[in-house]
């Protein structure tokens, strides 16, 4: 079952997201029917996410046999003891966290240029201190590289956000939540407590 207080709808928040992570997780049915799961580096820009790499090996070998994949990201902020908010029973024990996966389809991406704006912006998420000459298409240094490496364009027909904070929590129990995270005082809480203030408006009793 979908819990809808934890879907997030705004893009700027999907966005906002996807460029503070580096890496996700891409998943693929190889040439046996087997599901292959391969964490990589990403970006994401104008609504798809791209990854690079070799044009050999089993992760590509398989989009060439059927293109249709799912790609995830996922940030864990704090683990949230039962203790919070119930001294004996176990249940609300969990995880907060935020999460995206999309579905869709993979796409080999063959203009120089726009692997070069693909590449680029894995440079600036990477590597923002710079210390390189940016990646041109006309570069006379950056074209051989450019034709060999391997850039994949995922289209997403489907994306699915889940963002957990206690949203679904009774007032009482999430101040409970927050007093805890803040005496626990652990190295992401205090970041966690602000998310959980950012999302309380999305909560309905």
């Amino acid at each position: 079952m979908r819990r809808k207080e934890f879907k997030v709808e705004q893009e700027e928040e999907l966005e906002a997201f996807l460029d503070e992570m580096s890496f996700g997780f891409l998943g693929v049915i190889d040439g046996q029917g087997r599901p292959r799961v391969t964490p990589l580096n990403f970006v994401y820009t104008g609504g798809c996410f791209y990854f690079h790499g070799s044009h050999a090996g089993g992760k590509m070998e398989a989009i060439r046999k059927m293109d249709k994949v799912c790609f995830t990201v996922a940030d864990e902020f704090a683990l949230i003891p039962s203790y919070f908010t119930d001294l004996e029973m176990a249940c609300p024990a969990t995880a907060y966290f935020k999460s995206v996966t999309a579905f869709g389809t993979a796409e080999s991406v063959t203009d120089l240029n726009e692997k070069a704006a693909v590449l680029e912006k894995f440079m600036k998420k990477l590597q923002p201190e710079g210390g390189y000459d940016p990646i041109d298409a006309e570069n006379p240094k950056y074209r051989p590289q450019l034709k060999a490496v391997a850039v994949v364009r995922i289209v997403p027909e489907e994306i699915t956000v889940k963002f957990k904070f206690g949203q679904n929590l009774k007032e009482e129990d999430r101040s409970a939540v927050i007093s805890g995270l803040e005496a626990r005082g652990g190295e992401r809480d205090a970041e966690t407590v602000e998310m959980m203030k950012k999302f309380c408006p999305f909560h309905s009793s």
